[in-house]
């Protein structure tokens, strides 16, 4: 069982079942879409996420999307961090049929692929006393742009073939990319993807 600093917020009570057999934190439900309809809980998540930290770990669909999107609209960013699990296609066992975009969500994800996701997002894991040392420097979204994935003819394509290669979600925007890749990677890391692409 790993131990992390931040709360965590997922899409509903199964992602939590799934999760809490990984990691020992505070795992908080949105409801689904009811987190537009219940300012209760988006006081809960922000207190939570002033207080520790919040990861924000939805599904890679379009649905788990927008709800990512609207914690992102009243969480100030600095009190969030996002895991963003890979596009596998599949249905959870639970399911009768597949959901509408075919993908597996959260819990339907092995527990060693929710340990990477979350260690990718930045997640503070309290059994490891020093996380290595990250150069400040920050890619910037000319970066992207000198490198085809933004602003360009082609650079969707472009962008779809990296998200793929990196095990991001396809709906991913190129300013998510961009704060991926400043959060987990270091700037001669993140040179060396952009030039692989």
């Amino acid at each position: 069982m790993l131990h992390i600093r931040e709360a965590i917020v997922v899409e509903g009570r199964y992602d939590k079942n799934t999760l809490s057999q990984v990691v020992d934190t505070l795992i908080l439900e949105t409801g689904g879409f009811r987190i537009f309809k219940d300012p209760e809980k988006m006081i809960l998540l922000d207190r939570a996420a002033r207080r520790r930290g919040l990861v924000v770990f939805t599904d890679s669909d379009g649905a788990g999307f927008v709800i990512r999107n609207r914690i992102k609209g009243v969480i100030p960013a600095q009190y969030l961090k996002h895991a963003y699990i890979p596009d596998i296609y599949g249905k959870e066992r639970r399911k009768r049929r597949p959901g509408r975009e075919g993908k597996l969500g959260v819990e339907g994800m092995p527990p060693s692929v929710l340990e990477r996701v979350l260690r990718r997002a930045g997640a503070t894991f309290l059994e490891e006393s020093c996380p290595p040392e990250r150069s400040k420097a920050l890619v910037t979204k000319g970066d992207l742009f000198a490198a085809g994935l933004s602003g360009g003819e082609g650079s969707a394509e472009k962008r779809q073939a990296l998200l793929k290669r990196l095990e991001l979600p396809e709906h991913m925007s190129a300013n998510a990319l961009l704060a991926i890749l400043n959060s987990c990677y270091s700037r001669e890391e993140t040179e060396k993807i952009l030039n692989d692409t």
